[in-house]
């Protein structure tokens, strides 16, 4: 969640309105890429013998890297590719929410001589502070859901050791098996239900103890 606000601090301080939509737009464009498409243009990019990536790499005399299949090496092209693809969608809800903050605020700040990380520390993240906590309470619950699709068309026989998740795994005893088991599944199903519970739970407690904002 970090880089999502991250993002959308920057935006708020662009003046530029033409660069403000092309940095909007390329940022939002990979999240209305289907899965299939993404895990490709990984592919393709990260491939050994043409990738750009390894390209770069061969002619800066550099070894070439067997991205797609280290099992080192997966964990780090899942979660920076999973940023890359929606850090600018999840950004939009900061960005509108900072849309809203009382311009005089930041006036009387530059008036004080304050900087603008002093007027991002003082007056945007309080505005989003709540924001981000509902939606930390929100994505608590998915935690131990870390996506099928995408880890699934990205695994292989040489990455396996480090690309096998809960998705997955029930996926292939309950129908990629000879023999179908649908009972075992549906209880994995329920402990990451009960997970995603308790953690919804405790996290609104916390946030509760903590600060003002929670979902209940």
């Amino acid at each position: 969640m970090v880089f999502p606000v991250i993002l959308a601090l920057v935006l708020n301080y662009l003046q530029n309105l033409r660069f403000k939509k092309l940095v909007q737009t390329v940022t939002y464009a990979p999240y209305f890429i289907s899965t299939t498409v993404m895990v490709s243009i990984l592919t393709n990019l990260l491939a050994v013998d043409f990738g750009p990536v390894n390209m770069a790499l061969k002619s800066l005399g550099l070894e070439q890297i067997q991205f797609m299949s280290s099992p080192g090496l997966f964990k780090h092209v899942y979660v920076w590719s999973g940023i890359w693809q929606f850090t600018g969608y999840n950004a939009i809800i900061y960005v509108a929410t900072l849309s809203s903050v009382d311009p005089t605020l930041h006036e009387a700040a530059i008036i004080d001589g304050a900087t603008k990380l002093r007027r991002v520390w003082s007056i945007d993240l309080p505005s989003i502070k709540s924001t981000i906590i509902i939606l930390l309470i929100m994505n608590m619950g998915s935690v131990l859901t870390t996506g099928f699709e995408k880890i699934y068309l990205m695994q292989n026989s040489l990455n396996i050791s480090a690309s096998e998740v809960i998705d997955t795994y029930v996926y292939k005893i309950g129908l990629a098996s000879p023999i179908a088991n649908y009972s075992y599944p549906t209880a994995i199903g329920l402990f990451q239900s009960l997970i995603g519970m308790v953690l919804i739970i405790g996290t609104n407690i916390l946030a509760r103890k903590v600060g003002e904002e929670s979902l209940w």
